[in-house]
């Protein structure tokens, strides 16, 4: 049975399940497989979490492509595939050094999702620049319950990286989606909304304060907010006693995001953290998923039928006990319902399936609807694309 699948870089939902090798024996064997897209790929896992191109190696040969027929695996080593897909990635290892628009070097390197993925740019590249640069700052992808837990419980996990501080990104217009407000009402101001919302930021601040890496929360000003609505989440930070600042660095550039620069490299250099991961490599992967689900969406448990209980099993009693898990569900929401804003709590997290990815050394648990090759929407972008009568592109943003 072989389990790995191709992935391509573009949604196509029609290719999530299909059945290959049709057209007789020169087509190969009929059998059910699937596409993923390219970000949700172990390939892409293992190129951002290797040290070098030894470790990089190691870790292709570890991936389980398949099962024999007395249900051994099969690892890419044994159909000695290590060697040619490291001199493929030879070059692309390569971190990406790209000059910012006030010419600041910065590391382009690796990109996969946090809602899929673990949703972090590479080790090689992070570390390079710990070794060139007095202050290194890197994103991690989505919220803070997947991208900034995954770059905690994974990336410094296993890259050995102990982080100086956190800095939590914000908008007064998501707070008012989450505090109720539609969509194509967020440029109005409303305070309540944003008052309401408010409880989604509170919750992210207290899943970051697990780590034991200081907060600054940080205000990505737009020119729609008001003075009323930034005031509410000054008031509400302090409360927490957190420091948050406003930011207006799309407009101004660096000039309108010093006072946080300044204050987040004194943060850093205070030695106040005291980092920590979320959960013991000696736990469960079951307890492992539990906790994450508890301690950061706010679920009273994690579900999941007997099929997916027993796989959890069959991992550990294969030596995979020890791996980090990488949880996929989707980003909207703490919860698994991408309509459940703000700050849920009384949910439960169910698993649909959990898959192995031994050679990025974690377990993916996928929970809910959240999909590993996206679709396009019901609406395409292509139907408001066109070219109009002087032949320029309409329609593209």
């Amino acid at each position: 049975r072989i389990t790995w699948k191709r992935v391509m870089d573009m949604n196509d939902r029609t290719l999530r399940d299909i059945i290959i090798g049709l057209g007789g024996p020169g087509n190969g064997t009929p059998r059910q497989s699937g596409f993923d897209i390219t970000v949700a790929s172990e390939i892409m896992a293992i190129f951002c979490l290797a040290t070098d191109l030894e470790d990089l190696s190691r870790r292709i040969g570890n991936i389980v492509i398949g099962y024999t027929r007395d249900l051994k695996p099969v690892h890419a080593r044994d159909v000695n595939a290590p060697g040619a897909m490291t001199v493929l990635l030879k070059d692309a290892f390569r971190p990406n050094l790209v000059q910012t628009l006030e010419n600041n070097p910065a590391f382009i390197h690796g990109g996969p999702f946090a809602n899929i993925a673990h949703g972090c740019n590479s080790v090689i590249a992070t570390k390079t620049a710990l070794k060139l640069a007095d202050y290194v700052v890197t994103e991690a992808g989505f919220g803070a319950d997947l991208g900034a837990e995954k770059f905690f419980d994974i990336k410094c996990r296993k890259a050995g990286l102990r982080p100086d501080a956190v800095v939590l990104v914000a908008t007064a217009r998501a707070l008012k989606m989450h505090g109720g407000v539609a969509r194509d009402a967020l440029t109005s101001e409303n305070v309540e909304a944003v008052r309401k919302g408010c409880e989604n930021l509170g919750r992210h601040i207290r899943n970051l304060s697990q780590f034991g890496v200081p907060i600054t929360v940080a205000m990505n000003r737009f020119t729609s907010d008001t003075d009323a609505e930034l005031a509410v989440i000054n008031d509400f930070c302090a409360e927490l006693a957190v420091k948050v600042f406003d930011c207006d660095h799309w407009g101004k550039g660096s000039a309108g995001v010093q006072e946080l620069a300044h204050h987040v490299a004194a943060v850093a250099d205070s030695g106040q953290a005291q980092f920590h991961t979320l959960y013991d490599d000696d736990m469960t992967l079951w307890d492992k998923a539990r906790h994450i689900a508890r301690s950061q969406y706010g679920a009273d448990d994690l579900i999941a039928d007997k099929k997916v209980r027993d796989q959890f099993a069959k991992f550990e009693a294969e030596g995979y006990g020890h791996f980090p898990v990488c949880m996929a569900k989707t980003q909207y929401s703490f919860s698994t319902d991408p309509s459940l804003l703000g700050a849920p709590t009384g949910h439960e997290v169910p698993v649909r399936e959990i898959r192995l990815s031994a050679g990025a050394e974690f377990v993916v648990v996928v929970c809910g609807d959240i999909m590993t090759m996206p679709g396009l929407p019901r609406v395409p972008s292509a139907d408001s694309i066109h070219l109009n009568d002087e032949g320029q592109v309409q329609g593209l943003f």
